[in-house]
């Protein structure tokens, strides 16, 4: 699990997510040039847990389609402080697409070494967006839903 420090931590706070950890229709869009614009949704259906869940993505262009690079799933959980828990990965311009926590014909699955995996690339991105001062950067104009 991640804890949510600096970005995630005020877009927990300024969004009103509920007590349930839920917001539904949250979209968020952080400008911060010349990086790609980072994207953060409120998905839904939940995650594999039953915990809400938030999408956390950049998005380029290849051939006018979107590409994800990456987008990330989590789980928001709000049990002994507010932290996310993620799940699935995928980066469209290397076709790669992961579940590390699913739900498989009703069965609960959980792929230990491919979920450590996802924890240390989440918490390297999660050092990368600080250092490029996303959380800086996130204002009341990110806030489009």
């Amino acid at each position: 699990m991640i804890e949510c420090r600096e970005l995630a931590g005020k877009v927990i706070r300024r969004c009103q997510i509920d007590k349930d950890g839920r917001h539904h229709g949250l979209y968020l869009k952080i400008e911060n040039r010349p990086y790609l614009a980072l994207v953060i949704e409120a998905m839904d259906e939940s995650g594999p847990m039953g915990l809400p869940t938030l999408s956390v993505a950049h998005y380029g262009l290849q051939n006018g389609d979107l590409m994800r690079d990456p987008e990330m799933c989590f789980e928001l959980g709000l049990a002994g402080g507010a932290h996310l828990d993620p799940f699935y990965c995928r980066n469209d311009y290397v076709a790669v697409e992961q579940w590390s926590r699913n739900i498989v014909r009703d069965y609960y699955v959980h792929l230990v070494a491919l979920h450590q995996q996802h924890l240390r690339f989440a918490q390297t991105w999660d050092a990368n967006l600080r250092m490029q001062g996303f959380a800086e950067a996130f204002s009341d104009k990110s806030i489009r839903g």
